[in-house]
């Protein structure tokens, strides 16, 4: 892998066998509690999900726009689509990575479910006067409260995007399933730590992994951010983000995981992904990636491969 764009190494000395020890770090005592009244709270709110029609057939899906409300009254909106024929037999909330999204996935193999792509408050359709849709700023919004910090928000809106597909399609219920990258992976490994109404689970060089190795190991996009903030708020920062760490949260899934991890990443260093991955404690596979958020030469085939195990592991929440 060629490192001569990058002022430091993007594997960081690490090797595979290596990667596969790295355990997460010590957790404050109110963790779950943090988290469980959190999680609790989110479920007394009526998402009132809205949908407007945006198209009847693109590549065989139809396609709306989607706005439903997540906690503090905040108006999250996205896309939900489903297939032009056949029977939805399970769904899928999807998350996106720290550039937002501006459209749905088409090439998701899951031809017989509704998929709901919802853009994080303050980033892509969700984006607000008030929250900086720059990840290098978002990624920062309230980092010094440990109650109101953003990312806490964005965990909500994935448990309200599960409430609001269940209001739309009820019969789903024990039928979700959850992707997300980079952003939306550790995101999404903070929200399933708690979820008990998704029933399988995918991360993609996922963010937010132990966080004091994260903020040793220089790094481009949003943790060189939050690298620059440590600078001058070391304990204030530590104190809020220990109850932001993915890896910490893995250790609570309970469902069977899907992930892939880069051996190479400039943006998310690797040992903090594979801190998420070996902290889960179920049933779990591993996809492991040459590099995340980098171009090579395998990696069409990789993104292949990567799609037909996904296919695969997802199959049962469509099964009878």
């Amino acid at each position: 892998m060629n490192t001569i764009e990058y002022d430091f190494d993007p594997t960081y000395g690490y090797s595979l066998d290596q990667l596969l020890e790295v355990k997460p770090p010590k957790e404050p005592k109110d963790f779950d509690s943090f988290w469980q009244q959190r999680y609790q709270k989110a479920l007394t709110i009526n998402p009132q999900p809205q949908t407007k029609i945006i198209s009847e057939d693109s590549q065989g899906w139809r396609v709306f726009g989607i706005s439903y409300i997540s906690t503090d009254n905040f108006p999250v909106r996205g896309w939900l689509m489903v297939p032009t024929s056949g029977v939805i037999k399970r769904g899928f909330i999807v998350g996106h990575g720290y550039g937002g999204r501006d459209g749905p996935d088409y090439h998701l193999p899951f031809k017989d479910a509704a998929l709901l792509f919802p853009c994080s408050r303050g980033l892509g359709l969700s984006a607000q006067p008030s929250i900086s849709s720059e990840p290098c700023w978002h990624v920062l919004h309230n980092i010094n409260q440990k109650d109101r910090y953003i990312l806490g928000g964005c965990v909500e809106d994935v448990w309200l995007a599960v409430t609001a597909m269940l209001s739309l399609f009820p019969n789903l219920a024990g039928r979700l399933g959850y992707l997300g990258i980079s952003f939306g992976g550790g995101i999404g490994a903070l929200a399933l730590a708690w979820e008990s109404r998704i029933s399988r689970g995918h991360l993609n060089v996922p963010s937010f992994g132990h966080h004091p190795l994260r903020l040793r190991l220089a790094s481009n996009g949003s943790a060189h951010s939050v690298q620059q903030y440590y600078c001058t708020h070391k304990k204030q920062t530590l104190n809020v983000l220990r109850y932001y760490d993915a890896a910490l949260a893995a250790k609570r899934i309970t469902i069977p995981m899907h992930c892939a991890c880069a051996k190479f990443d400039p943006c998310v260093a690797p040992p903090g992904q594979f801190a998420i991955y070996n902290a889960l404690p179920e049933q779990k596979q591993l996809f492991i990636l040459e590099a995340g958020h980098h171009n090579y030469s395998n990696q069409v085939q990789q993104e292949y491969e990567l799609i037909n195990q996904l296919d695969a592991f997802f199959a049962p929440l469509g099964e009878d």
